[in-house]
């Protein structure tokens, strides 16, 4: 398995994030990046040459000494996330700052940090960005602005590190535990079948991962089928 190109997936506890590092287990040594120890353990024992790899991202100094260990990395995919909502008169400094501390700050830190890895490798940085990336709506500005700007790093990155490819993935609402949360603050009924699923989501990271070493997928953008 040694010979297996190596992928750093954060996020993978739950949702997106288990879902990619189950999806590249078959081709890929992976380190699970994520706060749960516990949970990133479990996971790890289900797949064939997983380790875990806690990590707060917002823990500079966690993160600094975390990341000396690489020497190569083949792939890096950005899942971890966090959704604070709420109106530009309701949400608070804390939710700004949450939302930007992770999202944004938390995928500039530690891709900054493996950049001398993935330039070894000539390796490829995927973030899981949302369609509020593309689209801010009421309700939504300090989650939609923390994506847009790490959408504007990805496109930065993409333009600066010619050897490295760089793909930002716009899922629609996906059925996870966040959007759960979300559609309870919304005071609306779940209805898991009207959202993505995680694997297809996934599914569109194995895809541009795997592209042909001639193809650079930029972007992706998926939306539930029947509610584009």
């Amino acid at each position: 398995m040694a010979d297996l190109p190596l992928a750093l997936v954060t996020g993978a506890t739950r949702g997106i994030g288990a879902a990619v590092a189950r999806a590249l287990a078959p081709t890929h040594r992976l380190l699970l990046g994520g706060r749960d120890a516990d949970a990133l353990g479990e996971l790890a024992g289900t797949l064939p040459d997983a380790r875990p790899w806690p990590i707060d991202l917002t823990d500079d100094e966690a993160l600094e000494m975390a990341t000396a260990e690489f020497g190569e990395l083949d792939v890096l995919v950005h899942s971890a996330g966090v959704a604070r909502l709420g109106t530009v008169e309701t949400a608070t400094d804390d939710d700004w700052r949450a939302n930007f501390e992770v999202n944004v700050l938390g995928v500039v830190t530690l891709t900054r940090r493996l950049l001398p890895a993935l330039r070894a490798s000539k390796g490829h940085v995927v973030v899981i960005n949302s369609g509020a990336g593309q689209n801010a709506r009421p309700g939504w500005g300090p989650y939609a602005a923390s994506k847009f700007a790490v959408r504007a790093f990805a496109d930065s990155l993409r333009e600066e590190e010619s050897t490295l490819r760089v793909t930002s993935i716009y899922p629609g609402r996906t059925d996870t535990e966040m959007q759960q949360a979300i559609i309870a603050d919304e005071g609306r009924a779940y209805e898991p079948e009207r959202f993505l699923r995680p694997e297809s989501v996934a599914s569109a990271v194995l895809a541009a991962v795997s592209a042909t070493g001639d193809a650079h997928p930029t972007e992706v953008i998926l939306r539930p089928r029947g509610l584009v």
